[in-house]
């Protein structure tokens, strides 16, 4: 099974044990993600689908650690998935995905995605993501604290 590596500052000793510092705005977020055996198709390329995995894990991380909400308490759908292949990508290559939040509407969000391999941009995405009520299983307008979350981590106009 891969693993998820989050970019994130050195982690701070406390009496409590080890934690890491709240991520800061302007920095970029990155996440690197393990190419797998089974994400590979019959050229050995890692299959195009797989990509929209690799944002995925980009996109939880993010609500994670930016936003500090578990996934399963972060009540959105996507909307809408967009990739832009550049080159293959490999078993031997090692991917890193930046992402961020570059619009936040009133009831949804947009994030995009760098997928990187030494510095290069192999593919591009974004995502639209929309707010929805649990109960009513209806568009909602994104929580407060959570659009100040992004606003602020981000350096978006509010």
């Amino acid at each position: 099974m891969g693993s998820l590596l989050v970019a994130l500052p050195e982690p701070q000793s406390t009496s409590t044990g080890t934690a890491f510092e709240e991520p800061h705005m302007g920095e970029e977020f990155t996440v690197d993600v393990d190419v797998r055996y089974r994400d590979l198709d019959t050229m050995n390329h890692v299959n195009n689908a797989v990509y929209a995995s690799y944002f995925e894990e980009a996109r939880t991380a993010y609500v994670d650690h930016v936003l500090d909400v578990g996934v399963e308490d972060f009540n959105f759908v996507l909307a809408n998935l967009e990739i832009e292949f550049g080159r293959p990508l490999t078993i031997d290559d090692d991917p890193v995905v930046a992402t961020e939040v570059v619009d936040v509407g009133e009831t949804s969000a947009t994030m995009t995605y760098d997928l990187r391999v030494d510095g290069d941009t192999v593919a591009t995405g974004e995502t639209t993501l929309v707010f929805v009520d649990p109960d009513e299983k209806r568009p909602a307008p994104v929580p407060t604290d959570v659009r100040e979350q992004i606003v602020t981590y981000e350096g978006l106009e509010a």
